[in-house]
């Protein structure tokens, strides 16, 4: 048992996975780019903007890039309360990156897919 917890301490010191696997599932790449592209915005707006994502996976990946300070939550004291989310200075550093990864992807995607085919053939 302490073998399996010392190598899992390693990898949640590899700072690449540590991040990368926070951020990097289908919804919260796009969630960031949404909040970059429209500011702050209201939860329910998010979920019409995106409206493949689960009332349930939408509040946990909001949480989850909360937590890692990617973004801000912000409660207004109303009725019915107010829920914003607009992204953090180290949220938007991050916007270049992945307008960069998008690119990679679009320059080189008939390519992948390709690959893909002749892998899956053979």
């Amino acid at each position: 048992m302490a073998k399996k917890e010392e190598k899992n301490s390693i990898v949640e010191m590899c700072p690449i996975r540590n991040v990368v696997a926070r951020f990097g599932n289908k919804w919260a790449l796009l969630i960031i780019l949404i909040l970059d592209e429209n500011g702050s915005t209201r939860f329910n707006q998010l979920g019409k903007l995106i409206p493949d994502i689960s009332t349930k996976v939408l509040s946990t990946t909001l949480h989850t890039l909360e937590a890692d300070g990617l973004l801000k939550r912000t409660v207004f004291p109303e009725v019915p309360i107010r829920v914003e989310y607009e992204l953090t200075e180290t949220g938007r550093s991050l916007v270049p990156i992945i307008h960069t990864l998008t690119q990679w992807a679009l320059d080189h995607m008939k390519s992948i897919m390709r690959h893909r085919q002749a892998y899956e053939r053979a």
